[in-house]
């Protein structure tokens, strides 16, 4: 469960599957950013909600899952279900260079850092070890996911 919240956190993205490939592209018509799954099927999107100041994202069929709004207090953000209780935080960390994202306890479940190497994001686990990255595609002009 810690995973899965820390993966859509992370990468904006609604699953995790081993050896899957997950894309996110936006949509001019419908003002959102739309994620699909390896075989081309949308499997959610994400979009910005003006009267609430928030990050809302959605399911493919609609139903709101979560929302992300950013925290000026604890300059943080704050990812929270569609009850409004607090699943996650993320924030950047000026010390170890990454964006840490914690549990509504505290506990650190994963971070990502930049790869200057390889030109991507690295999302890693709470132990430090890779579980996957994202990277932009300049050919189809998209971030695709790699786990």
């Amino acid at each position: 469960m810690r995973r899965l919240i820390f993966v859509a956190i992370v990468m904006l993205c609604a699953g995790v599957a081993g050896a899957q490939t997950y894309t996110q592209r936006w949509n001019d018509i419908y003002r959102r950013t739309e994620y699909y799954d390896s075989n081309g099927r949308m499997i959610g999107y994400a979009k910005y909600n003006d009267v609430y100041d928030r990050m809302e994202y959605f399911d493919a069929n609609g139903n709101l899952q979560r929302y992300e709004r950013y925290d000026d207090i604890y300059d943080r953000n704050e990812t929270r279900d569609r009850n409004g209780n607090v699943q996650s935080t993320r924030r950047y960390d000026d010390i170890y260079e990454r964006t840490e994202v914690r549990d509504s306890s505290g506990r650190v479940i994963g971070y990502k850092k930049w790869n200057d190497v390889y030109k991507r994001y690295d999302v890693y686990d709470p132990n430090g070890r890779l579980i996957g990255y994202y990277k932009w595609n300049d050919i189809y002009n998209r971030w695709e996911y790699f786990f």
